[in-house]
């Protein structure tokens, strides 16, 4: 501490802008939060695939098993589902072939948590099938934006010029 008591004045400038400085304020600035934009894309996402599932069981269910339209309503979800994350909930670019891949890998724990907790609750609880879905499917959101957020759409950050912070000091 300096001889007049006094705490010198340190300003140090780096890192993201505090939430209430974020572009966007109001309603537009809640689009900025990507936990948010997860939930509405979580949301169409599984309305969506959960049409297809049930479109499918509707039409095809009485000829074919529960579990191979899951496969079906699966590819198609997933694919839906990527362009949904990637664009509207990630908003990253580039690389996209790995990152399919890498999606894809997430959604393949998924669903074989699906396969799995669908049989169980059809077979052993004799849960109908769509309400048994429903369920399961409720079980595996958060588990897929964590795995999106640090396996799939990760990006390393970049580390911060020497010149973009700047510390100083006031005696």
């Amino acid at each position: 501490m300096p001889p007049d008591g006094r705490l010198p004045d340190i300003a140090i400038v780096a890192g993201p802008p505090p939430l209430n400085a974020r572009r966007g304020q109001g309603v537009r600035g809640l689009f900025d939060l990507q936990l948010l934009r997860f939930a509405m894309a979580g949301v169409l996402n599984s309305v969506f695939a959960f049409g297809v599932f049930a479109g499918l069981v509707f039409t095809l269910g009485a000829r074919v098993h529960y579990l191979v339209l899951l496969l079906v309503a699966h590819v198609v979800g997933v694919l839906e589902a990527y362009v949904l994350q990637r664009w509207f909930v990630f908003r990253v670019t580039g690389r996209w072939w790995r990152e399919l891949a890498r999606f894809w890998s997430v959604y393949l724990v998924a669903l074989a948590t699906n396969v799995v907790a669908l049989s169980l609750l059809v077979e052993v609880a004799h849960v109908a099938v769509l309400p048994a879905q429903a369920i399961v499917m409720l079980g595996t959101t958060l588990g897929t934006f964590a795995a999106h957020r640090a396996y799939t759409f990760r990006r390393i950050p970049t580390p911060p010029a020497t010149t973009g912070t700047r510390r100083t000091s006031r005696t």
